[in-house]
């Protein structure tokens, strides 16, 4: 049996300069480099300075910032010294990206630690960076595990860059003295990302987005813009865990503030669980040696089993297209520092098999000049990162839909809706000519309606959580569905006649409307996309009076519970905020219900009868007490 020596002698016989160590690497060998802000810039230099001794090597890597520029050396040499197998494409390549385009290797990131490990792809070098060893030789890879701990683990020879600048963080993403070849010691700053700035469309974004992450929740957080922008809008939400490729500073703001403590994960509970850090150098003073921070490699991070074990897990990803049947595509943008297929597809089904987990994409609703939709028809020359069946929450600046168990049409009519309001005709009548909405259907007032979010509120009403909104394009079904399950003597007050069907005439113009002539706000139980519609209340502007007609339906379980008022509340904020001078309505003499409704508003409420209907109205600029 082979003694292996201890491991403090074999550190010192594996020193080497970074030249020396770098010229081992023979000709065409595949050497793997530490990915992003771990990236050992010390032997990264000396393969570059030494690149004119090499033939045939393939560099292997995953979101280079291009510190030093390789992909220069590869498209200066032909690939002749050089090429470069790309999984990950950083911010940093993104102005080049068309050009780098065959450089990309398109793989989940739970899927390419086997590639290594089971030799599909074999490393023969692989240069990783390291913290000093500890009192046992352990040395961990730090800010960096993702894919690097299986190239280390798999790789014929690897040369680590010792630098006590690296944090120790906890979890597996330790390697040891003896399984290193070559040890180069070099000190240096990490790599510092600053996150991209947040526009005022990701700003709306995360503010709609916010309203859907409950408490208790476990968040993955993409990189982009839109979802640091979320974050940023959660800081009164309580026991929020931790599960994601990336960890940056604004995760480290939450915990240190106590939103997220880990605790009600469900699995690994009280541990931040991630891959890669990507932030500045308080982070990673922050991350060293952090008993609540585990580090674990991407086929443990990104695997949709692993995750779909944490309660409540929220996945929010940035797109950058999407089509009116769902399909989304998600490529290089300088503003979101990734391409490819990366780790979105691994976390969007992962959510979605969490219990009460929700995935969520979100995208701007038009470029950066305002001049293109990032909604388009059909997909053509994209390629799809998540496919339309797996895709669930959509959210713009102009609302969130929940594409989950949608037909194509009700698909196309969801994304319109929050697409931006310049393009909504457009995209209509695109979606007809494909086919996916019927021919004589109409968008109405709701082709240039902004939604008005403020009108949102999530109530407790006898124990039981009800959603009070304005009405949207895809509530058609329930809002039938509402009207059918009335019983006769409530359709009758609401209609003043017997009826026993509802055609799509009867409920479109409840929920194609602009919110300020016409409006309806509904009352809606169960999950957002699936609820039931239990209360509805509406107004019409009769513009030469400038008044508001409003009318009212409550379902049989929900009625004496308060709903009503509750609803003509709303209906009277809104209508005051556009100038309407008061509220008018007609019913039936006996509808007792109708009248103690109106008498509950703050306003002198004035009734007269002509024979047949009840009138009641009441004007905003005259108090009960005038």
């Amino acid at each position: 049996m082979t003694k292996i020596p201890y491991w403090a002698d074999s550190y010192v016989e594996k020193k080497q300069d970074a030249d020396s160590a770098i010229r081992k690497i023979n000709p065409g060998q595949r050497v793997f480099i530490g990915s992003a802000c771990g990236e050992p810039q010390r032997l990264v230099r000396a393969l570059s300075q030494n690149s004119s001794h090499f033939s045939g090597v393939e560099i292997v890597r995953m979101m280079s910032q291009e510190s030093t520029s390789l992909t220069e050396i590869a498209n200066k040499t032909h690939e002749l010294n050089l090429s470069i197998r790309q999984f990950y494409l950083g911010a940093a390549c993104s102005q080049g990206f068309e050009r780098h385009m065959r450089y990309i290797t398109p793989m989940n990131m739970s899927d390419v630690p086997a590639l290594f490990l089971r030799r599909k792809m074999p490393i023969n070098v692989a240069l990783i960076q390291v913290c000093p060893p500890d009192d046992f030789g352990w040395m961990s890879l730090g800010i960096s595990v993702d894919i690097a701990h299986a190239a280390a683990y798999s790789a014929d020879l690897v040369i680590a860059q010792v630098n006590q600048f690296m944090p120790r963080i906890m979890g597996q993403s330790f390697i040891h003295v003896n399984d290193v070849d070559f040890i180069v010691e070099h000190d240096e700053e990490l790599i510092t990302i600053d996150l991209p700035m947040q526009t005022q469309q990701a700003i709306k974004i995360g503010q709609n987005i916010s309203r859907l992450i409950d408490d208790g929740s476990t968040l993955q957080i993409g990189l982009d813009a839109a979802s640091q922008a979320t974050i940023g809008t959660m800081s009164e939400k309580n026991d929020l865990g931790f599960h994601s490729q990336y960890l940056t500073n604004d995760i480290m703001h939450l915990y240190a503030m106590g939103v997220i403590n880990n605790r009600k994960k469900g699995f690994n509970n009280g541990k931040m669980v991630a891959s890669a850090a990507l932030g500045s150098k308080e982070l990673y003073e922050f991350l060293h040696d952090n008993p609540a921070i585990e580090f674990h490699p991407s086929d443990y991070v990104n695997n949709p089993y692993i995750i779909s074990k944490n309660n409540r897990m929220v996945s929010l990803n940035v797109a950058k297209h999407i089509d009116l049947t769902g399909q989304v595509t998600s490529e290089a943008l300088a503003q979101t520092h990734f391409a490819g297929v990366s780790g979105i597809a691994d976390f969007v089904r992962g959510a979605r098999r969490s219990p009460s987990g929700k995935s969520i994409l979100m995208l701007p609703s038009t470029t950066k000049d305002g001049k293109k939709s990032k909604i388009i028809p059909m997909m053509s020359n994209h390629a799809v990162v998540v496919p339309r069946g797996d895709v669930h929450y959509v959210a713009t600046e102009f609302g969130i839909m929940n594409l989950f168990g949608k037909s194509l049409q009700e698909r196309a009519m969801a994304i319109i809706s929050i697409a931006h309001p310049d393009f909504r005709d457009e995209l209509f009548e695109a979606a007809k000519e494909l086919g996916l909405i019927e021919a004589n259907r109409t968008l109405g007032e709701a082709a240039h309606a902004v939604y008005p979010v403020n009108l949102e509120e999530t109530l407790t009403i006898r124990e039981q959580k009800v959603t009070i909104r304005p009405a949207k394009t895809v509530d058609e079904r329930r809002i039938k569905e509402h009207y059918y399950n009335l019983d006769k003597t409530d359709v009758f007050r609401r209609f003043f006649h017997e009826k026993n069907s509802f055609g799509r005439l009867d409920v479109e113009e409840k929920s194609h409307i602009d919110y300020i002539k016409d409006l309806t706000i509904i009352a809606v139980v169960g999950e957002a996309g699936f609820g039931r519609v239990v209360g509805l209340g509406e107004y019409l502007l009769l513009s030469k009076k400038n008044m508001a007609e409003v009318a009212f339906s409550i379902s049989k379980d929900f009625q004496g519970k308060g709903l009503g008022k509750i609803l003509l509340k709303k209906l009277a904020q809104a209508a005051r905020a556009h100038g309407i001078a008061g509220l008018m309505a007609y019913t039936s003499a006996d509808n007792k219900g109708m009248i103690r409704l109106f008498r509950s508003l703050p306003y002198k409420v004035k009734t007269s009868f002509d024979g047949d209907a009840l009138f009641l109205n009441c004007k905003f600029d005259t108090l009960k007490d005038e």
